[in-house]
């Protein structure tokens, strides 16, 4: 008989090995996002709705990352900036729920909630979303590079081990760790810089590798008086480990002295249903690991470290607290074990990108030279937080800036020297400092629908990411409800959000950031009236205004330097057309984002500019009454249109069209 030849059950199997070895399916899309992380799913959803074929690959089968599938289910955050997806989805609890107080449940966090019902809204929120295709349980395996560029992502079937090829025009890495970027061989950093690189003035020290402490949470379910939910004793438990974790065990008073009792510890984390999020850094449940580097099953293996660590934990709350009706909750994971599916990552690795936002760039952004403000995609209002007490070789002690409230610049997300690829949740142009506040939830949520929205236009025109127009992403988020500017004090539901987001993002009228501690703020201040000396500097890139000793400026001025600077372009904004009638009667711009305006005649200008200020509800009308930031905004933002005339590039720069990167 021929060595090859083969026959009966043996030959059988073998045939089916062979088969599934080299078994294949190639699938060609728009935009293919891996993983269906925070970032991920924001990514998939936004770019789908925009029009783009859009594919989101995960390995496992729930969507939306540290948020569900780790179970740091509770907003660390954008109370007060509720914008785009992350107000879409917190709008969706509350409906779960019955209300913002239904959720309120704990300290940490004005939202908190079920991880599986996060899982849940994702599900729907992805099924009724049109080109929108989620791929689950397929898991990464390496980029397809070609040229230099990214096609695509290789992926492995986990039930059958089938091939999978993704070929797409743009590709998103929300991995939880940034593995695309390592494949893809994009440059990125990994650990702390040191001061010599950022200029920071926060880690004195020298680059090392050192990471975030990650956790491995636990999501526990009190299961009512009398009931015994304790686990087994955990191998190695000793209950000095959690010494100080609060003030009802506290031998060892070399440690820092805790200022909470145990049901306040708890409660940090408490969710509806009487169900609580076991995530306590204080000799807690916090420990050091540094996988990002290490393959899948190196990974793994670290990685029961974490459980081990959390398990000790809750056998100590249990236990040595005295809190045996808390068990871990048997209806929010389908894993044996009741643990979330991920660990909790705080950090990755970060693109080397178009930009690199630095804490400068949070702490004053409006005083530097590249006024990366001006291409903000994302808004954040949680400080600097990181978790490094788990690693006696982590700086304990490092010294953060009191922050405002920031946006995230688009440059972040795009690779410096790798075409088709866009990276989002922790692993954007940031540095080690500033990925301690743009690592968290609703950020990462923000900063997938910015991904999202640019990879899609950037398929869409077929074109490469960097080549996308800054104003055309800024304008679609804003369509979307999201933010691109973080002002306080104009909510999204304010008649002229769009207005002065636009207008602010245009620095003519700049904000006051104001670090309040763990819900910062930067304010437009709306009500107040236009300072003339800060007006002539601000508008000094867009139009001239005449110095004069008035500290105001009055309406009749503005309509004059309005009127003067479209003369410049020809006797109109570009944006805008004249319609004029025989008769003369002006024709009379409504609240339409193109309207149609007369700058050669100030007489008709001015009767149009009056019914447009009822229209626009701004209340009293007067040439000599001095203009509030609002007014102004709004008239601005109507008549020049200062965002769409003047493009800025990915430092924030004015350029002409279609030079993004000069």
């Amino acid at each position: 008989m021929s060595p090859l030849k083969l026959n009966g059950i043996g030959g059988l199997l073998f045939m089916l090995i062979f088969q599934s070895a080299f078994a294949q399916k190639t699938i060609k899309t728009d935009v293919l996002v891996v993983g269906a992380s925070a970032s991920g799913i924001a990514a998939g959803i936004q770019s789908a709705r925009l029009g783009a074929q859009t594919i989101v690959a995960e390995p496992s089968t729930w969507l939306g990352g540290m948020i569900t599938a780790a179970g740091v289910c509770a907003f660390d955050g954008n109370h007060n900036l509720p914008s785009g997806l992350f107000g879409e989805f917190r709008s969706a609890l509350y409906k779960v729920y019955g209300g913002p107080n239904k959720v309120s449940t704990g300290w940490v966090s004005n939202t908190l909630f079920e991880p599986h019902v996060g899982d849940s809204i994702f599900k729907n929120m992805a099924a009724s979303t049109k080109n929108l295709s989620v791929q689950y349980q397929i898991r990464f395996h390496k980029a397809i590079v070609e040229n230099g560029g990214i096609k695509g992502a290789e992926f492995t079937k986990t039930q059958t081990g089938e091939k999978i090829l993704i070929y797409a025009k743009q590709v998103i890495d929300a991995t939880e760790l940034g593995d695309v970027i390592a494949s893809a061989g994009a440059p990125y950093d990994l650990g702390m810089e040191s001061n010599e690189i950022t200029k920071e003035n926060v880690h004195k020290g020298p680059s090392n590798s050192i990471v975030q402490d990650i956790t491995y949470v636990a999501i526990l379910k009190d299961y009512g008086v009398g009931k015994d939910c304790t686990i087994v004793r955990p191998a190695n438990y000793d209950p000095a480990e959690f010494d100080g974790a609060c003030t009802d065990y506290y031998i060892n008073k070399t440690r820092q002295k805790p200022n909470v009792d145990a049901q306040k510890m708890l409660n940090y984390g408490k969710l509806p249903n009487n169900k609580y999020m076991i995530n306590w850094p204080g000799y807690g449940n916090d420990i050091y690991l540094n996988i990002v580097e290490m393959n899948e099953a190196d990974r793994n293996r670290e990685l029961q470290k974490a459980k081990e660590q959390t398990l000790r934990f809750v056998y100590f709350i249990q236990h040595q607290l005295g809190f045996k009706q808390l068990g871990f909750a048997d209806d929010e994971y389908p894993t044996p074990d009741r643990f979330p599916i991920i660990p909790y990552h705080r950090e990755s690795r970060r693109v080397k990108g178009l930009v690199r936002m630095d804490v400068h760039h949070i702490a004053r952004p409006f005083q530097l030279e590249h006024p990366l403000y001006r291409t903000g995609i994302a808004v954040g209002d949680y400080p600097i937080d990181h978790h490094h007490k788990k690693n006696p070789l982590a700086p304990q002690h490092l010294d953060f800036y009191g922050v405002p409230s920031f946006n995230v610049p688009l440059g972040a997300l795009i690779p410096a020297n790798r075409s088709g690829l866009i990276v989002a949740e922790k692993s954007i142009s940031v540095s080690n400092v500033v990925n301690g506040t743009t690592r968290l939830q609703a950020i990462a949520l923000l900063i997938g629908q910015a991904a999202g929205t640019l990879a899609a236009t950037a398929a869409i025109e077929n074109t490469t990411a960097a080549n996308v127009s800054v104003r055309k992403v800024q304008q679609a988020l804003l369509a979307s409800n999201a933010y691109i500017m973080p002002y306080f004090d104009v909510p999204v539901s304010h008649p002229h959000f769009e207005a002065v987001q636009r207008i602010g993002a245009t620095g003519i009228l700049k904000g006051q950031g104001v670090p309040t501690g763990w819900a910062n703020r930067t304010y437009f201040h709306p009500d107040s009236l236009v300072n003339r000396a800060e007006l002539v500097k601000d508008m000094a890139p867009y139009y001239e205004i005449e110095t004069a000793q008035q500290k105001k400026l009055a309406l009749s001025e503005a309509v004059d330097f309005i009127m003067t600077a479209a003369a410049s372009n020809n006797g109109i904004s570009p944006h805008h057309e004249v319609r004029r009638s025989q008769n003369k009667t002006p024709f009379i711009p409504n609240v339409n984002p193109i309207l149609h305006w007369n700058f050669s005649d100030k007489k008709i200008f001015i009767q149009q500019l009056q019914q447009a200020w009822i229209q626009w509800k701004l209340g009293y009308f007067d040439l000599s009454m001095p203009l509030t930031r609002l007014e102004l905004a709004v008239l601005l933002n109507a008549t020049l249109d200062p965002f769409k005339t003047k493009p800025v590039n990915y430092l924030g720069q004015f350029v002409e069209k279609g030079n993004l990167l000069q």
